[in-house]
């Protein structure tokens, strides 16, 4: 079975190169007319970006670096910016600095999409305060296909996600006691069910990387390490029982997994999610 998983993996892989390179011959055409050469540039960036972002991420053990976080053995936490106000940006730079407050980071990843200056681009809570305001606002791209959602952890490190498309929504966010939240989009599965926007079998592949929530009440990290559709990444927490699931971001995507021993330390993003051991309970 593992030899089959690897054999997809790297037939994805080749089809992309051969894809690649029948853009570049193409290209050279003189017989193209200048919309065509701007289109087969543009399609060609994007196939190239697949190219690095499989290489990128490629693992020969697992098809999705995961983790499950039980609230007992961890603190789940979010992180944007250290004690002088410098954004941490990167993975590397998250361990370091967790590591300089005495604890020990277990889990990390990019938590949601954020904006050119590497601000939130929706709502976020950093240990009790609001520092982005919810976005509830319409518009393109991944941020804003609907329902959009949180995740949040609450006072007593259990973590939950909940949809803010309606007011009803909102409303319920009121009551949570809430110390860390970031706002992300689409959900990937709502009400135990996956979002009707994705299509099984959709060629719109890439790496993808969220969290669910399984019915033990514990959060469930995944990030894929090949590309995939939307469809599959949601089905993937459907079958591990996850009732709500929220997409955080496509190819940019990187984590660090101590226990699958996966470890991306780069990285230039907005807000990252942590599993941390604090130095008090170990």
């Amino acid at each position: 079975m593992k030899f089959l998983q690897l054999a997809l993996k790297f037939k994805l892989m080749r089809h992309l190169l051969y894809a690649l390179l029948l853009l570049v011959s193409l290209s050279s055409c003189n017989n193209l007319s200048p919309d065509q050469k701007k289109q087969i540039k543009k399609t060609g960036k994007e196939i190239a970006k697949q190219v690095t972002a499989t290489v990128e991420h490629l693992d020969m053990e697992h098809d999705y670096i995961s983790y499950e976080a039980n609230p007992d053995s961890g603190a789940i936490r979010m992180y944007w910016k250290d004690d002088l106000g410098n954004i941490l940006g990167s993975i590397g730079n998250l361990k370091n600095y967790t590591a300089q407050k005495g604890d020990e980071l277990v889990y990390a990843c990019n938590g949601g999409m954020y904006m050119l200056n590497q601000a939130p681009l929706g709502y976020y809570v950093e240990n009790g305060r609001t520092l982005q305001k919810i976005n509830i606002k319409n518009g393109s791209g991944n941020f804003y296909l609907k329902p959009k959602g949180v995740f949040y952890i609450n006072e007593n490190n259990i973590p939950g996600i909940q949809s803010v498309e309606s007011s009803a929504d909102r409303s319920l966010l009121q009551n949570k006691k809430i110390k860390y939240l970031t706002q992300s989009g689409p959900m990937l599965v709502h009400n135990n069910s996956i979002n009707v926007l994705f299509t099984a079998g959709s060629s719109n592949i890439n790496i993808r990387n969220g969290v669910g929530i399984l019915p033990n009440g514990h959060a469930y990290f995944a990030m894929s390490t090949y590309p995939v559709s939307f469809y599959d990444f949601a089905k993937h927490f459907k079958d591990k029982g996850c009732s709500e699931a929220l997409y955080f971001d496509g190819f940019v995507s990187r984590s660090f997994c101590a226990q699958q021993n996966y470890r991306q330390l780069d990285g230039n993003f907005g807000v990252m999610v942590a599993v941390v051991k604090p130095a008090a309970s170990r």
